[in-house]
C-alpha cells in the first residue's frame, strides 16, 4: 500500500513526534561540518529521518571522466552518463559514508534510495520546453514501510535517487524528497521538518549573515519574492515548505545545523 502524497488524509491526534532533517552540499562537502552534524543528529532523541543532497562530488566525478555537467536554474540536467554518476555518488559513496558515521555514533541507521522497498516512487519529469533527462518528480511514498522501519528503531537515511516502478532510477531534488516524506509521514507522526545548511536561516540580505528572518508566512514570502530579496534556490525550498505545511506537516525550520542541539539558536520558522 502506498500513500498518494498529493491527497493526504486528515490527521489524527496524539501522534508520536518525528524529526526529518535535510542537509545540503555545503555540509556534505565539509568533512568537519558533516562530522559535527552527524554527531549532533545522533544525540537527538526520538524518531528521526535524514535526507541528504549530493554536494559537489558528482560534479567532480563527472568532470574527471570527461563529462560536462549541465544546470538550468540550479537544477541538474541528467542524461544517462550523468545518471550513472549521481547514482554512484549519491546512493553509494555519500549515503554509505553517512550511514557508517552514524553507526560510529551509535545510531542504527540504514541507507535508502527510493527504489529500496519501493519507498519513493516518481515519474520522469515532463517539462513543456526543457528536457531534464532522468529527473524524477515524487508521486508516492510507501508510508506503511516507512512507519515500520521507524517503529523498529531504524533511522532511515535517504539519498536523492528515486525510481519509476518500471526499472528506471531517477535523480530527484533532495529538498522535495524531504518535503514529500514529511507530508506522507504526517499521517502517522507529528512531523517537524528541518532544512539545515551553512546559513543561520533565510536572510533579508544574502550578503549579511546577521539578517535572518525569524518567521516567514505566505504574505511576507510573496512580498520578498517580488522585491527579489528571496530568489534562486531558496524559492523552490520555500515552495516545498508551504506545500508541506498545507498538507499536515506540523513545523518547519530552516537554518544552521546548530539548531539541532540549541533550541534557542537563531533560525527561520515557516508558517502559513
Amino acid at each position: 500500500m502506498t500513500l498518494d502524497t498529493q491527497n493526504p488524509k486528515p490527521k489524527t491526534k496524539n501522534l508520536k513526534p518525528l524529526s526529518i532533517m535535510k542537509i545540503g552540499g555545503n555540509i556534505i562537502d565539509n568533512p568537519t561540518e558533516l562530522s559535527q552534524f552527524l554527531s549532533d543528529f545522533s544525540k537527538m532523541e526520538g524518531n528521526k529521518i535524514l535526507v541528504h543532497g549530493g554536494g559537489k562530488s558528482a560534479t567532480k566525478m563527472a568532470q574527471s571522466i570527461g563529462l560536462t555537467p549541465q544546470m538550468i536554474d540550479g537544477r541538474r540536467i541528467t542524461d544517462q552518463p550523468m545518471l550513472d554518476v549521481v547514482v554512484m555518488i549519491y546512493a553509494g559513496e555519500i549515503n554509505k559514508n553517512i550511514v557508517a558515521q552514524l553507526q560510529a555514533n551509535n545510531t542504527n541507521a540504514m541507507g535508502f534510495s527510493g527504489a529500496d522497498g519501493n519507498l519513493i516512487q516518481s515519474n520522469k519529469r515532463n517539462h513543456p520546453s526543457i528536457d531534464y533527462g532522468f529527473v524524477g518528480d515524487v508521486q508516492k511514498v510507501n508510508t506503511p514501510l516507512l512507519e515500520t522501519l521507524i517503529n523498529y528503531g531504524i533511522v532511515p537515511v535517504f539519498c536523492a535517487i528515486t525510481h519509476d516502478k518500471n526499472g528506471q532510477l531517477l535523480n530527484t531534488n533532495a529538498d522535495t524528497i524531504a518535503s514529500e516524506l514529511a507530508i506522507a509521514a504526517s499521517e502517522v507522526f507529528e512531523v517537524t521538518l528541518n532544512y539545515c545548511f551553512e546559513k543561520a536561516g533565510v536572510l533579508f540580505d544574502a550578503e549579511d549573515d546577521s539578517s535572518v528572518i525569524s518567521t516567514i508566512n505566505q504574505e511576507l514570502y510573496s512580498k520578498l519574492k517580488a522585491e527579489k530579496a528571496i530568489h534562486s534556490g531558496m524559492i523552490p525550498k520555500l515552495d516545498n515548505c508551504f506545500n508541506s505545511l498545507s498538507k499536515g506537516v506540523q513545523k518547519i525550520r530552516i537554518g544552521h545545523h546548530r539548531m539541532l542541539k540549541d533550541s534557542k539558536a537563531i533560525c527561520t520558522t515557516i508558517e502559513l
